[in-house]
């Protein structure tokens, strides 16, 4: 999956705040919600626009950001 379809970052589009490509729904969102004790599934029944392999991308980047390439391939 191509990052553009992953994230999208649109001053139109919520001031400019990072979303899931093709909603409004902040990628912030899925780490409070993580953050908070709720499941992917929870998250994804909470907002049916974003798609498992989105969010399931989404922690993928995240994860290679935290750590580093080497360690989350």
């Amino acid at each position: 999956m191509e990052d553009n379809e992953i994230i999208t970052v649109n001053p139109r589009i919520m001031s400019g705040t990072p979303v899931f490509a093709g909603t409004r729904v902040p990628v912030e969102s899925l780490i409070a919600h993580l953050k908070a004790g709720d499941t992917l599934e929870d998250f994804l029944e909470g907002f049916p626009g974003v798609r498992r392999e989105q969010a399931e991308a989404f922690l993928e980047l995240a994860l290679r950001a935290a750590v580093g390439d080497a360690r989350a391939a």
